[in-house]
């Protein structure tokens, strides 16, 4: 276990911001952590002695140098752990790459997470943003996961029900609000993920994009592979390759709103992108709305909106200009009063700002 100091932090983010960090510390197993906890420089986390998780950094604005110190968490490994009449119970350390692990299940022969292929991101950090695509969200195949408290040291285990999964949202979200409430943002670091792969596999195909690719193809029951290779032909085609164009990926969460509101802003603007929701509620499309407002290709210093998808802002700058966090946080604002102004939405950022 070794602290690192005064260590850049731009090829350990996807944006590929330039920023420090005073300290870093690699985890690579459950062992380093309890031995940095251990250790004479460690003090657990609070508004002096700040702590900061990083994983693939595929979620992060970094508006600055960071005086947190970073765990990084590089935690490996892939194992079967049941294979039962019912499913797969697949497990995977928290360092793993998300989508080299989806790829890996299904050489395996093991289905049901195809839907989500391509996400950038860590196996430890899916399950923080509840991460989703295509009909599928993580907590619909999400087992369990082990973490490890940074205030006591103790190990434990949350099912589904623990983690509080809501849209793009988990109990290690939040911090807090009084003794009795259950948060642990900023307080414990995943270390492995463990996820249900149900048997008999059902295809979830219920996505326009989706759609036109049995039209395209002629494949009217696709299985887990194709799926898995259409999704990554048309996300490709959509996103921009963080390793060519800095990027967190989409930066804002597609809003719900009531039947009621839906109807006002259709009323309004009738070619609004929308998507009824199985409770009833209905989903709107923050980067439809982006570009209804004029936003796609425009820029802030060198921080951008990508020209292909509005929902995604890009570094222009590339790796030896980049732009700057604060960059970033002010094209998000103008782009967040703009959808406001016109729609009377507030989109909500999803990556985390530090």
């Amino acid at each position: 276990m070794l602290v690192e100091n005064n260590v850049a932090l731009q090829p350990l983010n996807t944006f590929g911001i330039a920023a420090r960090a005073q300290g870093l510390v690699r985890l690579r197993s459950e062992e380093d952590l309890t031995a940095l906890m251990a250790s004479a420089y460690w003090a657990p986390p609070s508004t002096s002695s700040p702590v900061f998780v990083l994983g693939g950094g595929s979620n992060l604005v970094l508006t600055g140098d960071l005086k947190a110190l970073v765990l990084k968490v590089e935690i490996k490994g892939r194992r079967l752990l049941q294979d039962a009449d019912r499913g797969w119970l697949v497990e995977a350390g928290a360092g793993e790459n998300w989508h080299q692990f989806v790829e890996w299940t299904l050489d395996q022969g093991w289905p049901g997470l195809e839907n989500m292929a391509l996400i950038p991101g860590s196996v430890g950090a899916s399950p923080v943003q509840n991460i989703g695509a295509y009909g599928v969200e993580l907590q619909d195949r999400f087992h369990s996961l082990d973490a490890i408290d940074l205030h006591t040291g103790q190990h434990f285990t949350l099912d589904a029900a623990q983690c509080g999964f809501g849209y793009r949202d988990s109990v290690f979200k939040h911090v807090p609000s009084d003794a009795r409430s259950f948060g642990l943002a900023g307080r414990a670091v995943i270390t492995r993920v463990r996820f249900w792969l149900p048997k008999p596999w059902k295809p979830v195909l219920g996505y326009l994009d989706l759609e036109r690719k049995m039209e395209e193809t002629g494949i009217r029951q696709p299985g887990a592979r194709q799926i898995f290779d259409w999704i990554v032909a048309i996300r490709g085609a959509k996103l921009p390759d963080p390793a060519v164009i800095g990027n967190a990926g989409s930066f804002f969460k597609n809003p719900t709103v009531t039947p009621e509101q839906c109807a006002d802003i259709i009323a309004r603007d009738p070619k609004v992108v929308h998507y009824p929701m199985p409770d009833g509620s209905i989903k709107l499309a923050a980067g439809w709305m982006i570009d209804a407002c004029g936003w796609k290709g425009k820029s802030v210093g060198n921080a951008g909106v990508y020209e292909k998808q509005a929902l995604v802002l890009v570094n222009r700058g590339g790796p030896s200009n980049p732009c700057t966090g604060g960059e970033v946080m002010t094209l998000a604002k103008a782009i967040q009063t703009s959808v406001y102004e016109r729609f009377g939405i507030r989109l909500e950022p999803e990556p985390v700002v530090i």
